[in-house]
């Protein structure tokens, strides 16, 4: 598969000033370390730190350590944009002689690839950088068309998304089968051990998450990199189906399912992180979208699983056969992956944090059209890799994430949505939606009929979130989802009430339904995508191991403890329960949340700078604004701005008319 030919680069422009310093006489230049290069660091973020301190008026008040936060992470916004290309030349030979990549095209590749390295999208100098006809096709092909990639690596984007199935579906096959399998091991009763006993058995594989599994993703991925993780843990996730499709006794379940665990946890973390240093930045944020998506079509296939197998029939020697090859199904997509995951090549970054950087050149290679690409996006790589591990502040960043009222701010808004992913109540038809279909009057193969339609809608309206998100913004479609999702809870809940007839039946069954729809778009992609954006990038990992604990924390609360909430309250006062948490997430979310939708790593530290005490008067403020133009569709009243606001602030404290917040 080839890109189409295009046109001859355009003629050079004007060479920069860069181009005629003195630097341009050298021979030779080593990379970053070496003491010219850190003195042109300095000087760049000493220009970058004027730059904001003139435009954005809370930083005049920034410490000395705050300054240096920004000054690193605005370094890796892009570490070579204060680079001259005859500079990153002769980085480019310097890397490739330092790590033995001695062939005359690499070499050339290096030198080239550094240079676009600094702006892949601007290929205005390509001629003067010696970039062929052929090589510029390509280049230009990629930026027009940034869906046409090599084969080998549209096989790592089917890995990955089959990982995310087999995610989706570990999480749904019990839906159906708990309907059987709870009455044949004595807990299918309403007394309160039963119910305790059904949540605690839903919830095993959560709680391990939480607790030990998502703990695990560091230590798996030193040791055996971005493929051995996601070849054991869905190996893990194999042996355990089949494992739970042997079990005689609720312990014996609980067990295999909290060993289930074990491949849910480091999975959910890995996947998205090698999609993301596999594929190339056009297409980076549309894939870690997909995860979500995918994750999706997994439940779905839970319930197809479940409805498939509900009328298989006991043997002599079988007893609940049926829930056995339900709860077993789901080994079927995680041996895929095992079988091919290897047919992928490793991740180049990982490669490239071991110091084998001869094979992670190979890697990308293998992952692009052309050497030239291969070789601008290894160079950038290794750049920021660079940068990455000079980052240090003089404090554990454990300390960080507390003690940096930028990084708390972010930790705060990232942990709101995180824990209202599963507080909004999503899970409850997720994991137990045959049991509430079936209470209201299904039969057992009717309700597992409806599931399958919650599990698709919840698919189909995953999709537009590839667009909206990135449209509307993070938190615009939070606070407009929200209330929908309490609305439909309580008409779901209150649907109860209505006599036991058709009526009953289906208003419950268009509640769940638009339920579903209203997550899918909102708190169901929004919160992995703003986790991994609220961070700085040096304290980003420790950051998403916070947050994925929080929502696998939060689910085992949900799973353990639904069946006793619909025991005590009944299930108005429990679908109730899950409303109320969803009008408390529009508030936390209006007065903590900052939108991060397109911005840079300068513009987040900026917002995120912002004073929680003033956001949360942004938000009060922002209600007028919501009625007036949404309500009563005024197209004259303009938006509150927040950086406006705080800028309003500043001048007050010097004025005295504040105190400092």
């Amino acid at each position: 598969m080839s890109p189409p030919s295009s046109p001859s680069p355009p003629p050079p422009e004007e060479k920069e000033k860069k181009e005629q310093t003195p630097d341009k006489q050298r021979d030779s230049l080593s990379p970053l370390h070496i003491e010219h290069h850190k003195s042109q660091w300095a000087t760049a973020q000493d220009r970058s730190s004027s730059i904001v301190a003139n435009s954005y008026r809370p930083s005049i008040s920034q410490t000395a350590a705050e300054r240096a936060r920004r000054h690193l992470n605005a370094k890796l916004e892009n570490p070579l944009a204060d680079f001259s290309f005859n500079e990153l030349r002769k980085m480019g030979r310097a890397y490739a002689g330092e790590h033995g990549l001695n062939d005359a095209q690499d070499v050339r590749a290096l030198e080239i690839g550094a240079c676009l390295a600094r702006d892949p999208a601007d290929l205005s100098h390509a001629k003067e950088l010696g970039v062929t006809d052929a090589e510029y096709a390509v280049l230009s092909h990629e930026l027009e068309h940034r869906w046409s990639q090599p084969r080998l690596l549209y096989l790592v984007i089917v890995i990955c998304s089959a990982c995310a199935a087999v995610q989706g579906m570990d999480e749904t096959v019990v839906n159906g089968a708990q309907l059987f399998y709870a009455k044949e091991f004595g807990i299918g009763g309403q007394d309160p051990r039963s119910t305790w006993l059904v949540g605690l058995v839903n919830s095993a594989p959560y709680v391990c998450c939480a607790f030990i599994g998502c703990w695990l993703t560091t230590p798996f991925n030193h040791w055996f990199g971005r493929r051995g993780t996601i070849f054991l843990t869905c190996l893990f996730s194999a042996l355990a189906c089949f494992w739970q499709g042997f079990a005689d006794s609720w312990w014996h379940m609980f067990i295999s399912r909290f060993a289930l665990g074990f491949g849910i946890g480091p999975k959910s973390a890995t996947v998205p992180i090698y999609a993301a240093e596999c594929t190339p930045p056009t297409i980076r944020g549309a894939l870690v979208m997909q995860w979500q998506m995918w994750t999706a079509f997994g439940i779905m296939l839970g319930y197809v699983a479940d409805l498939a197998f509900y009328g298989v029939a006991d043997t002599p020697s079988v007893t609940g056969l049926n829930w056995r090859l339900m709860m077993g199904s789901a080994m079927v997509p995680a041996v895929v992956v095992c079988c091919f995951v290897y047919m992928c090549p490793e991740s180049p970054r990982w490669y490239m944090s071991k110091g084998r950087h001869k094979e992670a050149y190979q890697a990308m290679c293998s992952l692009r059209f052309d050497k030239l690409q291969a070789a601008r996006d290894q160079f950038y790589m290794a750049e920021l890799l660079r940068a990455e591990e000079n980052m240090k502040i003089g404090q554990s960043k454990i300390r960080e994430l507390w003690s940096v009222p930028r990084n708390r701010r972010a930790m705060l808004a990232s942990e709101i949505v995180m824990f209202m992913q599963q507080f909004c109540g999503i899970n409850v038809p997720a994991y137990y939606s045959s049991s509430i279909f079936s209470t209201s009057g299904f039969s057992d193969k009717s309700a597992l009929t409806a599931s399958l339609g919650f599990g698709i809608l919840n698919f189909l309206f995953a999709l537009p979130a590839i667009h909206t998100i990135d449209t509307f913004g993070r938190r615009n479609l939070l606070l407009s989802t929200f209330p929908l999702m309490a609305l439909t809870l309580l008409f779901t809940g209150f649907s109860f009430w209505i006599p036991a007839s058709t009526p009953r039946i289906a208003c419950i069954a268009l509640g769940i339904y638009l339920f579903a729809m209203c997550y899918s778009p909102g708190e169901g992609p929004v919160p992995f995508t703003y986790s991994a954006e609220a961070y700085p990038l040096y304290v980003r990992t420790l950051g998403m191991s916070v947050a994925t604990a929080t929502t696998w924390a939060c689910n085992a609360a949900l799973s353990i403890t639904w069946p006793s909430l619909l025991r005590v309250f009944g299930p108005q006062g429990a679908f109730g329960f899950y409303a109320a948490w969803n009008v408390v997430g529009w508030w936390l979310v209006l007065l903590f949340m900052p939108e991060t939708k397109s911005k840079t790593l300068e513009e987040l530290d900026q917002v995120f700078s912002v004073p929680t005490r003033i956001h949360a008067s942004y938000g009060f403020r922002q209600i007028p604004y919501f009625v007036k133009r949404y309500v009563f569709r005024r197209k004259d009243v303009l938006p509150v701005d927040l950086l406006e606001l705080d800028r309003e602030r500043g001048v007050a404290m010097d004025l005295g008319v504040m105190h400092v917040i």
